[in-house]
């Protein structure tokens, strides 16, 4: 009873691949017609599933706080290929798409995922206990990242309108790169207990014992499959964004639900798996997940756009308006207050789903 589901799923995350790269091979290039697309679809949201699966057993080999960090960079790669393969077709109408993207990414990690694990870990356990240590030097970065890529270019003169100039653009790309790589060397060397889950003593839990780490071999062969699967999930992407674009336009919405619907897309997954690890009480492990995708996103998506605006055609628009400035300003305070005591009750995470509620219905309708 038991091998058989087993079986079948590691069938399925090893098949899709396979099946989106054969698709990708065949489509590439051409105009598709809409049941094609909606099969492109289907496989597509299956392949981020299986890249996300294979992470997870390359993060269950190397162990935490490592494994959060697997997943977070497997994700945030599916994501910014996704946005350079759509700015590469999209012209002037893209030159927002990265700014979109990215703030709808650390709105539905620092908001969505973080108030859902809260919630769901103090109502099953009472209260969701983790490190404020870590929690708080990975929020500090978030918040850094943040202002430096999303906020600041509303503000600068050296370029007409929201945009870096060239030399700033390169400055922000460069920051973002040595934090993320300072938060790496702090998560990965100098401090990795402060991201390791703790008991509700305080104890850092440094070995599950119920958890039997896959071979070397299995492994290896996901690493395999994930790199198939994100090959799969970029030339997918190319292939039906134009209906995605489309759809937005023909339902009356801003262009800014494109960038909400790539990130709702490409974090669903690791949603998931936060949760799983708050339903067990890891509710560290769920917010190394949230803020290091956060982080990855930022750190990685705009370095990939200011070298990708080498060779693209069309501005790049950075800058945050006044109501996401006020969204971003309000997550900032509302996320330190409740890293500081370390615990959580189902009151934090309401208070954090209320926000992201918000910026999706401002999303819909500004």
């Amino acid at each position: 009873m038991v091998t058989g589901p087993r079986a079948l799923l590691a069938q399925w995350t090893t098949v899709t691949p396979v099946i989106a790269v054969v698709l990708l091979a065949l489509t590439w290039g051409r105009s598709l017609p809409g049941a094609v697309v909606a099969l492109l679809t289907i496989v597509l949201a299956a392949s981020v599933l299986a890249a996300v699966h294979h992470a997870e057993v390359v993060a269950h080999r190397v162990g935490e706080p490592f494994g959060s960090l697997v997943l977070a960079v497997a994700v945030t790669v599916i994501e910014v290929a996704l946005i350079v393969t759509l700015m590469v077709d999209g012209g002037d109408k893209s030159a927002t798409l990265a700014r979109d993207t990215v703030f709808a990414a650390v709105m539905i990690t620092c908001n969505g995922v973080v108030g859902l694990s809260l919630l769901v870990a103090s109502l099953r356990h009472g209260t969701a206990v983790f490190n404020p240590e870590g929690t708080g030097a990975a929020l500090a970065t978030v918040a850094t990242l943040a202002t430096l890529s999303l906020v600041l270019p509303t503000f600068t003169t050296s370029a007409p309108g929201p945009e870096f100039s060239t030399v700033q653009l390169a400055f922000a790309a460069l920051s973002s790169l040595v934090l993320y790589g300072l938060f790496i060397a702090t998560l990965t060397v100098r401090h990795r207990d402060y991201f390791l889950p703790i008991t509700r003593q305080g104890e850092v839990i440094t070995f599950e014992e119920h958890a039997h780490a896959p071979s070397s071999r299995t492994a290896l062969t996901s690493l395999g499959m994930l790199g198939l699967a994100l090959v799969g999930v970029v030339g997918l992407a190319k292939g039906v964004s134009p209906t995605i674009e489309d759809g937005v336009a023909a339902a009356g919405l801003h262009h800014a639900v494109v960038g909400v619907i790539i990130a709702l897309l490409v974090l669903l997954p690791e949603t998931i798996a936060a949760v799983r690890s708050a339903r067990r009480d890891r509710v560290q492990t769920s917010l190394n997940l949230a803020l290091g995708s956060a982080m990855a996103s930022i750190g990685l998506t705009i370095p990939a756009v200011a070298l990708a605006s080498v060779w693209l055609t069309g501005p790049l628009v950075l800058g945050l308006g006044s109501i996401h400035m006020v969204l971003l300003a309000l997550t900032v305070v509302v996320a330190s207050l409740t890293v500081v005591p370390g615990r959580a009750t189902p009151l934090q995470g309401g208070v954090h789903l209320v926000l992201f509620a918000a910026y999706l219905e401002l999303a819909v309708n500004p």
